[in-house]
């Protein structure tokens, strides 16, 4: 059959019949490039259809020329549409839905049953990067299983993607932030490494194809008030920019991380979603990032939402936000407002459709290396089934991370308790809460062992275990009648867990009890936990009290520390957390977990929560004695530290040097040691940290067993940054410590063991 056209009418009217009958028969193929399509229409498609005939399905061709040739297929609506979140189906191209949005913080989240790893405060509590390979390699194993499931079923709800927003990796500059809990604490150093071993294990090693898909977040300069972050501007100058919010960012953009993650609020002066220093300058320019640039959910809402209802207000309307956003080069808007505004945006002249073009390629990218184009088996990870969900190896490896991570604060010798002991008691208002195991984005499990659980598991058969909650969270108790703490005076131990829980701390919208949307401006304990411990303590006289605190930030623990025997830190220790607790108090295991983060003693030794100066924070600036030091943690044996031995006394700027120190388990149980290395520059020209941490190595030892441990160090290690945001090293004398804490005043007057130390002259 031949057709003569003549005009574009035409030409439309007649492309449109064919349309329909190729349809009706069900072989329907490119007809133009710019077909239209329903992209409400509800398909059954299950995955990318490779036996449609179109180029960009021919894993063959360059990724390049397969993205520019399914973008020449689009019209403008479906590639705004291809640029949300949540993407449409485009049945006439084989291309089934997808949502961009899935987490994984501590194991897959919100999608279902999975391995709920301890929350990642409680992972940057075991200084371990290798356990963080470990597990977020176990993550990406699930997340593939659990993806392969769905896509199987024709499901494509949100949650079930492969592009994960993890890992977040800003600074924990202020212990009332919530979202703190979400981080690896206070140290760019320690969040750098963490942060890279999680991203690697995530995105995988195959040559072609990313297992998953990782993302840095929030960029950049975000860490409360949470109750402020959709208009508030964050003032950071260049020497804080530089040494303490950018770090982390830098390092996971030098692993190839695929996506990042701009933030709601602003920083100095401009949204950050629209901050040309930050993203273009920087991000693109200066670190050469070659991934994808995501806005917060709805944070794109927030420029044109005026700042007298809680936004930036730096555009009117969603158009000119869209157009905003993507010439900022945010490639991917979590949110609303592309939808509508891209298409608004272009018809207005404020964006052309070359630059959605721009951003849309840099976008499907990430899904043609996900392999989400390309015939089934085209990779190993299609292969990988349900069998691996919450295995019994996951859950060995979670219960590792957890005991790994809990941090012993005092132990007057009450620990490790026997376990056949006459009588247990167990209290508290998380001690059968499995809420405490899960902090936030967390994914679900049939088996979430408390400490109630854990202890049962743990204490012999002839022994009495005894439970009473006996308080609530954080009010007073309406019944006076008071049955459970004479029970502190009838039992050989009582194990009191207390602390606080994601209903008061967490993000805006999700800490229910909360009135200041999850920050925490009380410091210590509820005031009814604190009084119950006062009670416990009355009625148990001389017999020991084991307080184990839940939380995922500091909180002021100094009158559970003296009313208390021991004292355990367990975070928000995940689905096998009762089992390690459990090891922790019976000696299975010896604890070893440091604190990521500085514990002031109160909310009066730090400066203003909105001010983000580095100044007199955190264990690099802060010059008042805290309540608990930045690395600390005890064990259940000792340690000691010979005087570290160097390569070389003197070295040029551009050298690297070992250094060398014995370490000697002097004690008589077996046990992790967490040796941490500092480095201070003793004759810096302008201000510089007190100390800052530049090498980790966790080891095991056996009772009495030395060992020599060497660390490499370059000339990163030795770099300072100027109140110019510069790096550099000058000549002079740095001093070097090794222990197993950070140098900060009261480490060892809480039982660290004292620190090697040892000075190196840069020329």
């Amino acid at each position: 059959m031949r057709f003569s056209i003549h005009g574009t009418k035409s030409l439309t009217v007649l492309l449109g019949v064919a349309t329909v009958l190729l349809t009706v028969l069900g072989c329907q193929k490119k007809l133009g490039s710019k077909e239209a399509s329903n992209p409400s229409k509800e398909i059954a498609l299950t995955e990318s259809r490779p036996d449609y005939d179109f180029p960009f399905y021919d894993p063959s061709l360059s990724l390049d020329d397969r993205v520019q040739d399914l973008i020449s297929r689009l019209t403008l609506e479906e590639k705004a549409d291809q640029m949300m979140h949540n993407t449409n189906a485009i049945e006439r191209l084989g291309i089934p839905p997808y949502s961009w949005w899935n987490e994984a913080l501590h194991g897959v989240g919100r999608s279902g049953v999975a391995t709920v790893f301890p929350q990642a405060i409680g992972l940057g509590a075991t200084f371990d990067e290798d356990l963080a390979l470990r597990v977020s390699s176990a993550i990406s194993d699930e997340a593939r299983a659990m993806h392969n499931a769905s896509k199987a079923k024709g499901y494509f709800k949100r949650y079930s993607g492969l592009t994960f927003w993890t890992p977040n990796i800003n600074i924990f500059r202020d212990p009332r932030w919530g979202r703190g809990q979400e981080t690896y604490g206070e140290d760019p150093y320690l969040t750098s490494r963490l942060g890279t071993a999680f991203v690697k294990g995530l995105q995988g090693d195959h040559p072609k194809y990313l297992k998953t898909a990782a993302c840095a977040k929030h960029y950049a300069v975000h860490s409360g008030p949470e109750k402020l972050r959709h208009e508030f501007d964050a003032k950071a100058n260049p020497k804080d920019l530089w040494e303490t919010y950018l770090p982390a960012f830098e390092a996971l953009v030098n692993t190839d991380v695929e996506a990042v993650m701009c933030a709601y609020n602003s920083t100095n002066g401009a949204p950050c979603c629209a901050n040309t220093y930050l993203i273009s300058d920087v991000l693109l320019d200066q670190w050469g990032f070659k991934g994808h640039v995501l806005s917060d959910c709805w944070a794109i809402v927030d420029f044109y939402t005026p700042s007298d209802k809680g936004g930036h207000g730096t555009v009117k309307t969603a158009a000119q936000a869209s157009a905003l956003a993507v010439k900022s080069r945010v490639s991917l808007n979590c949110g609303s407002t592309y939808l509508e505004g891209i298409p608004e945006a272009v018809k207005q002249g404020l964006l052309t459709e070359a630059e959605v073009d721009r951003e849309l390629a840099t976008l499907l990218k990430t899904r043609f290396k996900l392999g989400l184009f390309d015939p089934a088996g085209s990779h190993h990870y299609d292969d990988i089934s349900v069998d691996v969900v919450d295995s019994e190896a996951h859950r060995a490896l979670a219960r590792e991370v957890a005991q790994k991570g809990i941090v012993m604060l005092k132990n007057n010798g009450a620990l490790p308790l026997k376990n056949d002991l006459a009588r247990y008691f167990v209290t508290g208002p998380h001690a059968a809460n499995s809420d405490v195991l899960l902090g936030n984005y967390f994914g679900v499990n049939p088996k979430l062992v408390t400490v109630l659980e854990g202890t049962a598991g743990a204490v012999d058969h002839a022994s009495q275990l005894q439970y009473r909650m006996g308080i609530m969270l954080d009010r007073p108790n309406a019944n006076p009648q008071d049955w459970t703490t004479p029970n502190a005076g009838k039992s050989d131990a009582t194990i009191a867990v207390l602390g606080i829980s994601g209903l008061l701390e967490g993000e805006e919208g999700e800490s229910i009890a909360s009135a200041t949307l999850g920050d925490r401006f009380e410091y210590g304990l509820p005031a009814n936990q604190l009084e119950f411990l006062r009670k416990l303590r009355k009625e148990a006289g001389q017999l020991p009290i084991i307080t184990v605190v839940t939380g995922g930030s500091p909180i002021d623990l100094a009158e559970v520390q003296a009313l208390s025997d021991a004292v355990l830190f367990v975070w928000y220790p995940g689905e096998e957390g009762g089992n390690a607790i459990a090891d922790i108090i019976f000696g299975k295991v010896s604890p070893s977990g440091r604190l990521p983060i500085t514990f002031p003693k109160s909310y009066e030794q730090l400066p203003a929560y909105e001010d983000y100066t580095m100044k007199g924070r955190t264990y690099k600036y802060m010059e008042k004695e805290p309540l608990y030091p930045f690395g600390f943690g005890l064990s259940y044996t000792s340690f000691s530290y010979g005087v570290p031995k160097l390569s070389s006394n003197s070295i040029s700027s551009n050298e690297t040097v070992k250094v060398t120190v014995e370490v000697t388990n002097s004690g008589k149980v077996d046990s992790d040691e967490v040796v941490q290395l500092y480095v201070t520059d003793m004759d810096a020209s302008f201000e510089v940290p007190n100390f800052q941490l530049q090498g980790v190595k966790r080891s095991h030892f056996k009772a009495g067993e030395s060992k020599l441990l060497t660390f490499e160090l370059g000339p990163k290690a030795f770099e300072m940054v100027n109140d110019k945001g510069e790096r550099l090293i000058e000549s002079g004398t740095f001093k070097i410590y090794i222990g197993g804490s950070s140098p900060m005043k009261k480490s060892i007057v809480l039982g660290a063991p004292k620190m090697g130390e040892v000075t190196i002259e840069l020329k």
